[in-house]
C-alpha cells in the first residue's frame, strides 16, 4: 500500500510542476523560477553542442530555437506521460487487466493524452477513471496551447522582422544610423527623421516586450532581413544619438532621448536574459567627428559645441550589450561610418 501512495504522489506533483511550467512558458509574461523551466534548461543543454558542431565564429543556426521549441512540448508530452503512467500504475488494481508495470502504464497514459484511448486496458471503477480522463484532457490542452504558441511565436517575429525591413531599406545592410540619415537627406525628407524614431521607439518596445516574455525568440532567424535585430537595433540606437548631439533641431532631441533610453534597456535585458556578458568596446572620437561632418554635407544643420566624449561614453554603454548579443548570435554588428 504504501508504495502505490508514494507513486502516485509523484505521479500527481509531476503532472502539476509540468502543467505549471507550460503555463508559465506559455500564457504567464515572463514565466516563473519556481517551474521546471524547461525550454530554458533544453536550450542551454542544447546551445554549446550547437555551437561546437557549427563552430564558434558561425554563431547559432536557424534552426536552433525551432528545435528548442518543439523539443520543449516533446519533453511537456513525456513528462506528463510519466507522471499519469505513475499514477495508473499506483492505481493498477482498478484496470483490467491490471497494470504490470511503470512503462505499461506510461503506454495507457500516452495513449489517453493523445486520444487513441486506453488501448487493451480499460478503467473499470474507481480512481483509474479519473486518471485516464485527466491524461486526456493534459494532453489535449497542451496541444492545444503548443498551437497558440506557435502562432504567437509567428506573430511577434513578423511584427520585429517587418521592422527591420524597413530599416534595411533605407540604412544599408549591415544598416548604419547615419546612413539613414544620408538617405532621407538625398530624398529631401529630413523632415520625417522624428517619425522614424518614434516608429523605432515602437519597435524596441515591442521586441523587447515579446522577447522578454519569451526568450526562445531571441534565438529565432528570418531569411531576407540581413544582419538580423542585434544590428537593426543598434542602427536605430546611433541614429538616435546622432539626433541627440549633432543635428540642431529641437522637435528631434525628446524622441531621440527616450528611443535611446529604451534601447538600452532592451540590450540590457536581453542580454542579461540570456547569460551574455558585456563587452568592453572602445569608441573612437574621430569617427563620430567624422560622421557630424558628413551630416553638414548633407545639409543638416549642426548644434555647436557638440559633446563628442559623451557621446563616445553613450556609445560604448548600448554597445556593450548589443555588440555581445550579435556576437553570441554569430550575427554582424551595426556600423556607424559606412566607407564608400
Amino acid at each position: 500500500m504504501a508504495w502505490k501512495i508514494i507513486f502516485g504522489i509523484v505521479g500527481l506533483v509531476l503532472a502539476g510542476l509540468t502543467l505549471r511550467d507550460v503555463f508559465d512558458t506559455v500564457i504567464v509574461p515572463g514565466g516563473s523560477r519556481a517551474s521546471l523551466q524547461v525550454a530554458r534548461r533544453l536550450g542551454a543543454i542544447l546551445l554549446p553542442l550547437w555551437k561546437a558542431v557549427r563552430g564558434k565564429r558561425r554563431g547559432v543556426s536557424g534552426t536552433f530555437a525551432p528545435v528548442v521549441l518543439v523539443g520543449s512540448f516533446f519533453t511537456w508530452i513525456a513528462l506528463l506521460a510519466l507522471a499519469f503512467g505513475l499514477m495508473a500504475y499506483a492505481a493498477r488494481s482498478y484496470f483490467l487487466p491490471h497494470v504490470d508495470s511503470v512503462a505499461e502504464g506510461v503506454y495507457l497514459a500516452g495513449s489517453s493524452m493523445l486520444t487513441l484511448g486506453p488501448g487493451k486496458e480499460a478503467a473499470v471503477s474507481g480512481i483509474a477513471r479519473w486518471i485516464v480522463l485527466g491524461a486526456g484532457f493534459c494532453g489535449l490542452a497542451v496541444m492545444t496551447m503548443a498551437v497558440s504558441y506557435l502562432l504567437q511565436v509567428q506573430s511577434s517575429i513578423s511584427q520585429r522582422d517587418i521592422g527591420i525591413i524597413k530599416l534595411n531599406t533605407s540604412a544599408g545592410q549591415p544598416p548604419s544610423g547615419l546612413t539613414l540619415l544620408e538617405r532621407f537627406a538625398a530624398l529631401k525628407q529630413r523632415e520625417q527623421i522624428r517619425d522614424v524614431l518614434l516608429e523605432s521607439r515602437d519597435w524596441v518596445a515591442t521586441v523587447r516586450q515579446t522577447h522578454s516574455m519569451h526568450p526562445t525568440l531571441i534565438y529565432f532567424q528570418s531569411i531576407g532581413v540581413g544582419a538580423g535585430w542585434p544590428a537593426a537595433l543598434g542602427a536605430v540606437l546611433d541614429l538616435a544619438l546622432l539626433a541627440e548631439h549633432c543635428i540642431d533641431d529641437d522637435s528631434l532631441y525628446g524622441p531621440a532621448v527616450l528611443l535611446r533610453d529604451e534601447g538600452v534597456r532592451m540590450g540590457k535585458d536581453l542580454g542579461t536574459l540570456i547569460g551574455v556578458e558585456p563587452k568592453q568596446v572602445l569608441v573612437d572620437e574621430a569617427e563620430l567627428k567624422q560622421a557630424a561632418n558628413r551630416l553638414e554635407s548633407s545639409g543638416y544643420p549642426l548644434r555647436e559645441g557638440a559633446n563628442f566624449s559623451a557621446m563616445s561614453v553613450q556609445r560604448s554603454e548600448y554597445r556593450a550589450f548589443v555588440d555581445a548579443i550579435a556576437d553570441h548570435l554569430g550575427k554582424p554588428c551595426a556600423v556607424l561610418v559606412r566607407q564608400s
